[in-house]
């Protein structure tokens, strides 16, 4: 499986409103992609402040890379990425995408 994660620095004028409505519009994208696995988002609530800006964030998971890759190259994704760059502080800069092929790991006894 992999896990899709995007971490976001909005811009300060960037209201909660607008940054729901994108959230809500990347969450829909499941129901136009079928390789979507569920999309989780929302604001960093860690004690650590270790977040350095990046105080909102998102996950997807699918199957494989190539359900993925199918994902990253559809038209809508494409144009609310587009919407994220534009409201990220810094535009490309105020994003971090990692995508993480999950693995299970036995607890050591």
């Amino acid at each position: 499986m992999i896990r899709h994660i995007v971490l976001i620095k909005f811009k300060p004028d960037i209201n909660k409103a607008a940054i729901n409505n994108l959230f809500d519009a990347l969450a829909t994208l499941g129901d136009q992609i079928a390789e979507m696995r569920g999309f989780d988002g929302g604001i960093s609530v860690s004690p650590e402040n270790l977040e350095q800006g990046f105080r909102h964030g998102f996950s997807i998971d699918f199957d494989d890379a190539k359900a993925r890759d199918a994902y990253l190259a559809h038209p809508r994704h494409q144009a609310l990425g587009a919407e994220l760059v534009k409201a990220a502080n810094g535009g490309i800069s105020g994003l971090i995408v990692f995508d993480l092929e999950v693995q299970v790991f036995s607890p050591r006894l």
